[in-house]
């Protein structure tokens, strides 16, 4: 009997028993290597990756896996883009803003100084021209992305000594993470690009002043409070940063079509996840941190407006002199103008009334 008659039939019960599988299991069985660019250690932003392996290997079947290796283990944190981009790891999961070094435009796929926050983000990246114009500009770089997690906004990081006034910014060794490190400098301060797992020795030994990763959940664990005691908010450069999951054209291209939309499923699956696990935990660790003796403050006023200013400054320039920034910039502005003004009449609205009730 052929398979069309089976088909035609049998039913399910029927294809099963004649040892007709469905078309995902009819598929070669496929191995991938995943570099990370976070540690073990931090289980909600490298366990993304994880959850997206998971879902991978889930949703096949078993005949899609895909190897998490933490940061070091195949390659430093920051060469896992080199490391997609030349095939010699399939996929990497990582924050874009990190490579800003090979093109600004690498940043906003990930977050920028006064952005957008973690829901405007997503919509722009799933319901905008977002995923559009990052894929576009990663070709170049023989990668395509999926998001593959948000933080939501973040501290701003954790300080050996009291900031009183922007000017305290000056001279100020501070590790922040990709891009802003540009706003930073410009406002007087020696910005630091450290990988996480290298943080607590450089702020231990007083190589840094300063430094900042996520917030309380990540930094209780990587025990930043014990080194130092002032704990800054908001994090004004990264108010939604997308982690994303970078897959090689190449191999992206090569899949079949079920297992690309298991791609697309398990990554969408890993953004939601990591959100989720933020928001619920970083509350509780707050409260332990602040109960260990973290002093939280407020960044002031004019270190905000100041920081506004020259962030907004940069974009313009950057837009005069990159046509890749530029023609992401430009989208991603207007997008922002009009979730700014969304949001203002009601998330915004009905956040400041909650948070000044009695709950």
């Amino acid at each position: 009997m052929d398979r069309r008659s089976i088909l035609k039939n049998a039913g399910i019960a029927g294809v099963l028993a004649a040892g007709v599988a469905p078309a995902v299991h009819a598929q070669a069985a496929i191995r991938w290597r995943l570099a990370s660019s976070f540690p073990k250690s931090l289980d909600t932003i490298y366990g993304a990756a994880e959850v997206f392996a998971n879902q991978v290997k889930a949703m096949s079947g078993g005949k899609f896996e895909i190897s998490v290796h933490a940061a070091g283990e195949l390659m430093p944190a920051f060469g896992v883009v080199d490391g997609v981009e030349k095939g010699t790891v399939e996929a990497c999961h990582t924050v874009p803003y990190y490579f800003f070094g090979k093109d600004e435009t690498f940043a906003i796929g990930a977050a920028i100084p006064f952005g957008l926050n973690s829901r405007q983000m997503t919509a722009w990246m799933y319901e905008g021209n977002g995923l559009k114009l990052m894929r576009e500009f990663y070709g170049k770089y023989n990668i395509i992305n999926f998001p593959g997690g948000n933080t939501g906004a973040q501290m701003g990081g954790w300080f050996r000594k009291e900031l009183k006034t922007a000017a305290d910014v000056k001279g100020l060794k501070f590790r922040i993470g990709g891009f802003a490190g540009r706003i930073v400098e410009r406002m007087g301060g020696v910005p630091q690009n450290i990988p996480g797992g290298e943080i607590y020795q450089a702020l231990e030994k007083g190589t840094i002043d300063a430094a900042e990763w996520v917030g309380p959940y990540d930094d209780q664990k990587l025990g930043f409070n014990k080194v130092a005691p002032f704990y800054y908010y908001p994090g004004w450069w990264e108010g939604g940063p997308q982690v994303d999951l970078f897959i090689n054209q190449k191999a992206y291209n090569a899949l079949p079509a079920e297992y690309k939309a298991i791609v697309e499923a398990a990554s969408s699956h890993a953004h939601v996840d990591m959100q989720a696990k933020y928001d619920a935990r970083n509350p509780v660790a707050l409260k332990q941190l602040v109960g260990n003796g973290a002093k939280l403050r407020a960044f002031p006023n004019d270190l905000m407006t100041q920081a506004f200013k020259i962030s907004m400054q940069v974009y313009d320039e950057l837009s005069a002199k990159n046509p890749s920034w530029k023609k992401v910039y430009e989208d991603y502005a207007k997008f922002r103008s009009d979730q700014n003004l969304w949001f203002r009449f009601t998330e915004a609205t009905f956040d400041r009334f909650m948070q000044s009730q009695k709950l």
